[in-house]
């Protein structure tokens, strides 16, 4: 077996990514990325994660304004684990419930470790950016991200109040020099 690595889209974790969709379905989450439509044109959905504009087909509203994105999987062996999404600056959304990083781990994934690979492995690729704090934002309810942001010493600042239209966020500062 060999170490997870993080790497650029690529085709060759088709399979494997489009599996771990299917997982994250279940949840009913990123229900916007319809595997159909991925597996007719994986290629074309691999290109445009590629051009540093975020996710393909990702539902924003008008008032949302687009930012440079750099996405990178967690591979490890033949096996697509997770994503982190690095935002190159921060709009007025992303400073309150968006964040400079998110990172995700496919369900069947979790609970081994992986989430803190991930997030500790991007941090030279948030530096590389010129990023020297990152904004990270959690779910107040999801302890497990919590104890992994918090386990890289990233400095707690605020939770954000629910509102309307979204929902409480802690907002964290995690050093990247």
């Amino acid at each position: 077996m060999s170490a997870s690595k993080l790497i650029r889209p690529c085709v060759e974790y088709k399979e494997s990514y489009l599996e771990a969709l299917g997982e994250f379905h279940a949840e009913g989450r990123y229900l916007y990325q319809d595997i159909h439509k991925l597996t007719d044109n994986f290629d074309g959905f691999i290109e445009a994660l590629r051009t540093e504009k975020g996710y393909p087909h990702q539902p924003y509203q008008d008032w949302v304004e687009p930012v440079p994105e750099t996405i990178v999987w967690l591979i490890k062996d033949d096996l697509y684990i997770g994503t982190v999404d690095i935002r190159h600056r921060l709009n007025w959304h992303l400073e309150k419930w968006g964040g400079h990083v998110h990172f995700n781990i496919r369900p069947s994934m979790r609970g081994k470790g992986f989430g803190l690979k991930i997030l500790k492995k991007s941090i030279p690729i948030v530096n590389y950016l010129g990023i020297d704090k990152a904004l990270i934002t959690v779910s107040p309810d999801n302890k497990t991200a919590i104890k992994v942001i918090e386990s890289l010493n990233a400095e707690f600042e605020d939770e954000t109040p629910a509102t309307d239209r979204f929902p409480a966020m802690r907002r964290y500062w995690l050093d990247c020099t």
